[in-house]
């Protein structure tokens, strides 16, 4: 199982934050750094920054060597799909081949609403999704690639230079419903799943290796990762302090809790039934991102006891 960091860059990271974190991923040997694709922040709090989530990338690869950087997801209804795939493309030169865009039908109906984004219903943000993914793939794999759907039209044309990697992965994420788990199956190779329960872990990776059997996929080829929040410390009282400052940066009290809380020892036999049930790694959600030493605890002492 592998463990990299998610930060929710809506909540008030500024560049010198980023800089720090992907810093500290570097040294402590954490091979990924994620980040949510938002404009407001998703709790009820107001005033919080929130940089561009392809220009954060863009930047964080030019001033780091060996981490992966990807968004958790980015909502098709954010960006025009020819938009998103040159800015990858682009994010994946500057990186030498370290981008795992993540891509959804997006949610937040206050941030669209603010910013001027059409928000459609679920269906038709489904609809939306399909036809984003299809024109991605295309211009970032063909030579020559032309696309006419419902929602955009795209005459012949050469999209260079294409990304660095090849295939270029993608990853979806999701609660594994029958439409979202199609989608998968044709077009990435990873499916995410925020906040499961265990059940809901090993019902999702079923429904997930289904649809890519049904697709004429190899099942065990499926990269299954999760993401979840955490309160990690050196002993449970810290975990303790780091879970209240959490629901201090949420605004939500009690009612955030997780799943994975305590010390180094305690999580790993946590992370452990995880592993077990399927999950191939797990985006590791930090909400006080300016908590360093999390970092530290993950790849200092969690990763390499889940090798």
């Amino acid at each position: 199982m592998d463990l990299c960091v998610m930060i929710e860059g809506q909540e008030d990271v500024s560049w010198e934050d980023w800089t720090a974190i992907a810093k500290s991923c570097e040294e402590n040997g954490i091979p990924a750094l994620f980040r949510s694709d938002h404009y407001l922040s998703v709790f009820p709090a107001e005033g919080r920054q929130s940089l561009d989530a392809w220009a954060t990338i863009s930047g964080l690869a030019a001033i780091t060597s060996t981490l992966r950087l990807g968004t958790m997801v980015s909502p098709a209804s954010f960006r025009h799909p020819s938009i998103l795939a040159k800015m990858v493309a682009t994010a994946d030169q500057i990186s030498g081949g370290r981008i795992e865009p993540g891509i959804g039908a997006g949610w937040h109906q206050a941030e669209h609403d603010a910013f001027g984004f059409t928000f459609l219903p679920t269906r038709e943000r489904m609809k939306v999704l399909e036809e984003q993914l299809e024109i991605i793939s295309g211009l970032w794999g063909r030579p020559e690639f032309e696309f006419h759907g419902e929602y955009y039209d795209l005459a012949p044309v050469q999209a260079e230079p294409k990304p660095v990697q090849d295939p270029m992965p993608l990853i979806m994420g999701g609660n594994a419903a029958p439409k979202g788990a199609a989608l998968a199956a044709r077009f990435t190779s990873e499916y995410n799943t925020p906040n499961p329960t265990l059940d809901e872990v090993r019902q999702r990776r079923a429904a997930i290796e289904a649809a890519w059997k049904e697709a004429g996929r190899d099942p065990s080829t499926v990269r299954f990762s999760v993401m979840t929040g955490a309160a990690l410390g050196r002993d449970e009282g810290e975990a303790d302090d780091r879970l209240r400052l959490a629901r201090e940066k949420a605004g939500i009290g009690d009612d955030l809790d997780y799943k994975f809380k305590g010390s180094p020892e305690r999580v790993v036999e946590q992370l452990t039934e995880w592993r077990e049930a399927g999950v191939d790694r797990v985006m590791i959600q930090l909400l006080v991102h300016d908590d360093l030493e999390q970092i530290e605890i993950i790849g200092r002492e969690l990763s390499p006891a889940l090798r």
